[in-house]
């Protein structure tokens, strides 16, 4: 007898599983905080449950988010929308602390002179031997600015806590030519574009200068971005 299929699981299990294992939490630490037990957040993340907004409440707190970020009341819209914190300050990244944060992959935005003037786009990107390595299409703003300095930002907004850092990095993009090696390096990356298909043509940035700021927020809980 074949197993009975299990319920899809919703948006907010999602977005609970997400959250608890960016803190490094077990469902036991949850539940712990969140005054629950452990098999009911079980329940949460695994399907399709509606929680009462008293259980939302605790379990946001739980997880140090909000209510609107758990249900994704907020996913259409930018971050960033709370009030600034009391007693936060801004510190300077060193170029370690930058190239962590960074990691070997995400989504962040190249800057450019077009046509037209300034662009900003969106881009998902992968960190191959300290260089940044992204897609687009072959005609392209981004395919056209080859051969010329760029810049590229990637950042976490926390708006639960009104805190976040930014890294940018400034240098020279140049396009792959050799279909093989872009071939490979495509292989190599953890994601195809967000964007779709059409976009194969490889592009690397070299930096030359890489800074980063953090917001430190003095009450903010330890472990948070």
């Amino acid at each position: 007898m074949s197993p009975a299929p299990q319920s899809p699981r919703g948006d907010i299990g999602r977005r609970v599983a997400a959250r608890r294992h960016q803190l490094s939490l077990s469902r036991q630490d949850v539940a712990l905080r969140a005054g629950a037990a452990p098999g009911y957040i079980e329940y949460v993340e695994e399907q399709s449950a509606t929680p009462g907004i008293g259980f939302l409440l605790r379990l946001a707190d739980a997880l140090e988010t909000t209510v609107q970020e758990l249900t994704g009341g907020t996913v259409d819209l930018p971050g960033g929308l709370g009030r600034a914190a009391r007693e936060a300050r801004m510190v300077e990244l060193d170029e370690a602390e930058c190239r962590e944060l960074l990691g070997d992959h995400g989504v962040g935005r190249v800057a450019l002179t077009g046509g037209d003037g300034p662009v900003v786009l969106p881009i998902n990107y992968q960190v191959l031997n300290g260089e940044v390595m992204f897609t687009t299409g072959d005609r392209s703003p981004l395919a056209g600015a080859a051969g010329t300095e760029i810049a590229f930002e990637t950042d976490h907004i926390d708006d639960a806590f009104s805190k976040g850092w930014s890294v940018l990095l400034v240098g020279t993009v140049r396009a792959v030519e050799d279909e093989s090696e872009a071939l490979r390096l495509r292989e190599a990356a953890y994601s195809g574009p967000w964007a779709g298909e059409g976009r194969e043509h490889v592009m690397i940035l070299t930096p030359r200068r890489t800074t980063g700021r953090r917001i430190i927020v003095a009450d903010a809980p330890e472990g948070t971005p």
